[in-house]
């Protein structure tokens, strides 16, 4: 099954005081490599929200086969100076499976649906 995932983060004013180049070299140096370590099991595309919601101020949109390279994505970021240090804060997490009812009717017609 293909897994879609929205993750919804906010950065905070500690991420906003830094000059752009300074976020730009964090992001560098600390984001994109774990990102790149996952991108055999994890897709990721990231958006700008902040014009539109007040909410959380970003949301990355997710796409694996394996929950558990999703999960040691997240963990990974979690040992990131940019979230320990609280740049940025993890909001909401919305998961869905890509056309779930299909693999269902077809567990149904093989009799495997439980």
């Amino acid at each position: 099954m293909k897994y879609g995932i929205v993750l919804t983060y906010t950065v905070t004013p500690r991420w906003l005081a830094l000059s752009r180049e300074q976020r730009n070299a964090m992001r560098a140096a600390h984001l994109e490599p774990v990102f790149a370590a996952h991108a055999d099991r994890v897709r990721a595309r990231f958006f700008d929200a902040e014009a539109f919601t007040g909410r959380f101020s970003d949301f990355t949109v997710l796409e694996t086969d394996d929950l558990g390279a999703y999960y040691f994505l997240i963990e990974a970021l979690r040992d990131t100076p940019v979230i320990a240090e609280g740049y940025l804060t993890f909001g909401e997490v919305f998961l869905g499976v890509e056309d779930g009812f299909e693999a269902y009717e077809r567990a149904l017609a093989a009799g495997a649906a439980r």
